[in-house]
């Protein structure tokens, strides 16, 4: 590998932000084994991880003159098959180190590798674009729950990380409304699939053939949204997808018609016991 230039102090800090997180990131078990097996030499300055991960980082970084060694860890971190049991995990928290690594125009791919891409150089080209999107949006009667992710630290990157956390925001509305856990097109089917039992949703009565096929429609809607863009399956991941500013549009318009369908239903039992 070509010597990589040393990160800012500052990127560094976001990096060890994001991976010594309380609540979401690496255990300190997992710091001090990723350290070591990547012949790190692990101070342990601080009690908390976030800076104890900074203060690794910024000693071996110091050290080599470069950065190579620091894009090494990442990579060992965030290798995709240390992560089958928790790929939710290793998606969020790449996407989050991807915003960090766009200040440097690289980005830690679905295989775990890197590449060049678009060199950001400010929030304010990030901003610039979340401000355009968000009043486009606007125009279009978007539904409030799709513009929270108009915002620019996802677009700092590329629109997909506004698609994908929006879109995360559909499975999370249908768990809130039926107290489900799963995710993708198992939540899907048992939401609303009526095979042999009354499903916990639907968008009408149910009572005729059109009302099936709609219900059917959008079931299929939902897997169609959550097998492209929401994919948590190893095998064809679509999160380095590159999308543009009118893919976006029309993506988030699209799961703009979903949150307001979903926001319609109604609990289908209380159809069949004849409360509606």
């Amino acid at each position: 590998m070509a010597t990589i230039k040393a990160f800012k102090l500052a990127s560094l800090e976001s990096i060890s932000d994001i991976l010594g997180e309380t609540n979401t990131g690496l255990t300190g078990t997992q710091i001090s084994k990723y350290l070591a097996e990547c012949n790190i030499y692990d101070p342990q300055l601080n009690s908390t991880k976030r800076k104890r991960l900074y203060d690794a980082l910024a000693l071996k970084q110091n050290n080599d003159k470069c950065a190579n060694n620091i894009l090494n860890f990442l990579k060992h971190v965030m290798c995709p098959s240390r992560h089958i049991q928790n790929q939710e995990w290793f998606f969020t928290t790449r996407n989050q180190l991807n915003i960090a690594l766009a200040f440097k125009g690289l980005e830690l791919t679905e295989s775990g590798d890197f590449k060049q891409t678009y060199h950001v150089k400010t929030f304010s080209e990030a901003e610039e674009r979340a401000q355009n999107l968000r009043k486009t949006l606007l125009d279009r009667k978007i539904h409030h729950d799709v513009l929270t992710f108009c915002k620019a630290e996802l677009l700092v990157d590329n629109y997909f990380h506004a698609v994908f956390e929006a879109t995360k925001s559909i499975a999370e509305k249908i768990r809130i409304k039926t107290n489900l856990t799963s995710d993708g097109g198992i939540l899907v089917d048992e939401a609303f699939s009526y095979k042999g039992k009354i499903p916990y949703l639907a968008l009408n009565n149910l009572t005729t053939e059109s009302h099936e096929s709609e219900q059917k429609g959008f079931m299929n809607l939902l897997k169609g949204v959550f097998g492209t863009f929401r994919n948590t399956t190893a095998h064809a991941p679509k999160i380095t997808w590159e999308i543009n500013e009118l893919d976006a549009l029309d993506i988030l318009s699209m799961i703009s018609l979903i949150h307001r369908k979903l926001d319609k239903t109604v609990e289908a039992k209380k159809i069949y016991e004849g409360y509606l």
